[in-house]
């Protein structure tokens, strides 16, 4: 499994004040959308989320996105190397993606920008 880069996942309280720090900081518009009640931001390597409390507690507990080149791979990857895949994969707005948490409890998304179906 190739890992081709890492967003920082960031929970806020004002979306629209924190894009424009991190659009400063990055140098880079946000690509926006919203996703189960959440909206999202992504701007370079972070990825702001900001909604309601019970969505963003689920969310802090991911320690981190990692972008692979087949959201597949990295799942048989992962299960043969111990890890427990707790979601997914599943189709997002820009690609598909898979919750793992590693041996040592760690939780990580997987994402990859394959449509769903396009392996």
């Amino acid at each position: 499994m190739e890992i081709l880069g890492t967003t920082l996942r960031v929970c806020v309280e004002d979306l629209e004040s924190s894009v424009t720090f991190y659009e400063q900081l990055a140098g880079s518009p946000a690509l926006r959308f919203e996703r189960g009640g959440v909206s999202v931001a992504a701007v370079g390597c972070f990825l702001l989320m900001s909604g309601p409390e019970r969505e963003l507690e689920v969310l802090r507990k991911v320690s981190a996105t990692i972008a692979v080149r087949d959201v597949d791979e990295a799942k048989s990857v992962l299960a043969a190397s111990g890890a427990q895949v707790i979601a997914g994969p599943v189709p997002t707005p820009v690609g598909r993606n898979l919750i793992a948490r590693h041996p040592d409890g760690s939780v990580f998304e997987y994402v990859d920008r394959q449509a769903a179906g396009t392996a």
